[in-house]
Order: C-alpha cells, then structure tokens, then sequence
C-alpha cells in the first residue's frame, strides 16, 4: 500500500485539475452517506470533532474514507487546527490503495469547492477577494478563486492580525496584490468576493454591509451551533450548498430556520444541480451565497487524481 505525504498531495494537485474533476464529479455522480460526526471532550473540557467521511465510484472504480479530527484550541499551542488522514480503495476487489495525509488535500478542495461554485454564482468581473480567516484554508483560497475569476487584489482579515500579516507577506512574496483587511466591515463592503474560512461560532459577516452584485462564500461552520454571517445575509442573499448535508449540518441553516427566519424554500441549487444544469444562476444585482460544508465525493475526487498522478509517475 503507497503511503503519500502532505508534500506530494501539494505538489500534485494543480486546482486548474481539481476544479474540472469536481465539475465531472458532481455531474456524473458519487454516493456518499452523511458523515459521522463525534464529539470529543479532551482533559480540559475543550471540545473537538472526530469526523468519518465515506464514499464512492462504482463508475470510476475507487472509493475511500476520511478520518478527520477537528481540534479549534490547537492554535493555542502553535498546532493546525485540523488534521486528517485519507485511505483510498479498490470498489471491485476492496483492497486498500494508498494512505494519504489528507490535511493539505482538505484545504485544496475545499477552495476547489468554493471556486467551482463561485463559477456560476459570481459576476464575471469580480476581481477583488476578502479573505476572512488566515488559516490553511484561507491560504488557498486566492489560488483556487483566480482559476476562475480575475481576481488581482486580495484583503486578508483575521481575528489575529498577526496571522493576516503572516499570510498577506506568503502572497506578496507569490507575486499578488494583497493586503491587511484593518477592518472587516470596511472590506466586506469594498470586496467583490467575500470568503470566509473560521471556525466561528457566532456571526461576523453582518447583512447590512453586503451590497448588490456580491458573491458570498461560507466554508468555516460545520455543527449546528457554528455560523460565520447573521440573519440578516442570509435574508438578503440567494442561497446555494455544496449538497443538502450543508442545511443538517450547519449552523448557518440550522439556527435561522428554527427561529424562522428562512424556510427551506430559501435553500437553492447545490452543486449537483449547478454543474449539471445549463441555465444562469444569478441576476447581475443578486447577492449569492455559497454555503460549503465539505463533502465527501469531494475528497474522493481529490485522491482519485493524486493517486492517479503518483502511480503514472511510478511507471
């Protein structure tokens, strides 16, 4: 069995690829069951999130699982805040291909994800991105958002602005236009894209600050009592998922719809419906919403190329 590093998944997975695979993924179907969620409590009383991600391809002929633990408290201690592992399999025979250390592939089709979605939901000359969050997903979004947009300027906001720096230098030095967001509101309402990667358990996107023509992409909660912007955006926007899992699992859906705020009537295409249906999916003054809680056909797509790409290389 080929075990595969978080440097080789990097180096192999081109998101110019990853894109179009999700295109063709999420077109021609996968089966995934709602993954498990698991609830960790540590010594200390912090929670942390164990997830199990299944799924596969009888058409492709690979399936596979993610492990995934979800540490928020492990910036305390200088540690990223997820960590996963991903093994891949034969559908016809069950044996096991390759373990992947899945971190890296995580945040890259996540990103994949929001820029595959920000392609039929976006304007098509938006060119100014507010990132919001430092982290690793953050770090990957202006990479994956110019694969399909224009983008050339880039805001990063983060809770701490030491992290903003950090990541706003890692651009610069990478040849883009990117600079410290030194207030939220203000970017928001200056940017065309606004993406948010937190672990937020509380709103800090607020509806009055979005303006009409804005592409909103929300990729930070995954529980219930996780949410990243209030009532208010998601009044105002029009509303599109990753997949239905997305309105059980998070906050972002959860929370406004028991108090009533929206109904599921608010809850537009996912991306099975956005990839395969030829049609325009916004008016050039709609706020859009893309809510993403990470899917597991996602990742099975991710590991398909990167094995596919290694093995190739082996010959």
């Amino acid at each position: 069995m080929l075990i595969i590093t978080a440097d080789e998944i990097n180096n192999l997975l081109a998101y110019s690829e990853l894109i179009d695979a999700l295109r063709q993924t999420f077109r021609s179907g996968a089966e995934a069951p709602l993954r498990h969620h698991h609830k960790i409590t540590d010594s200390s009383g912090h929670d942390a999130t164990l997830l199990l991600m299944p799924s596969w391809s009888a058409d492709q002929g690979f399936g596979g699982i993610k492990l995934v633990n979800v540490n928020p408290k492990n910036n305390l201690k200088n540690l990223p805040s997820i960590s996963a592992s991903y093994l891949l399999f034969d559908v016809e025979t069950g044996q096991h291909l390759c373990l992947m250390d899945a971190s890296i592939m995580t945040s890259k089709r996540t990103a994949a994800a929001s820029a595959l979605a920000a392609s039929y939901l976006a304007r098509p000359e938006s060119n100014k991105l507010l990132v919001v969050g430092a982290g690793k997903v953050g770090s990957e979004l202006a990479d994956a958002f110019k694969q399909v947009l224009p983008i050339d300027e880039v805001l990063i906001w983060d809770r701490k602005s030491s992290q903003s720096k950090i990541l706003v230098e890692k651009l610069v030095s990478e040849g883009w236009n990117a600079k410290v967001a030194h207030s939220l509101e203000e970017g928001v309402k200056s940017m065309d894209i606004i993406s948010c990667a937190t672990l937020a358990e509380e709103p800090i996107i607020q509806g009055e600050w979005l303006r009409p023509g804005q592409h909103v992409d929300l990729i930070g909660s995954f529980t219930p009592t996780m949410r990243e912007v209030d009532d208010m955006a998601m009044q105002r926007a029009n509303i599109f998922v990753d997949t239905q899992a997305a309105v059980i699992e998070s906050g972002e859906f959860q929370i406004p719809l028991n108090s009533g705020v929206i109904n599921r009537q608010d809850i537009g295409a996912s991306l099975y419906e956005l990839c395969s249906m030829d049609k325009s999916w916004r008016n050039l003054e709609d706020i859009t919403l893309f809510k993403g809680v990470g899917h597991a056909v996602e990742d099975l797509t991710a590991a398909i190329l990167v094995y596919k790409s290694i093995t190739q290389e082996k010959k």
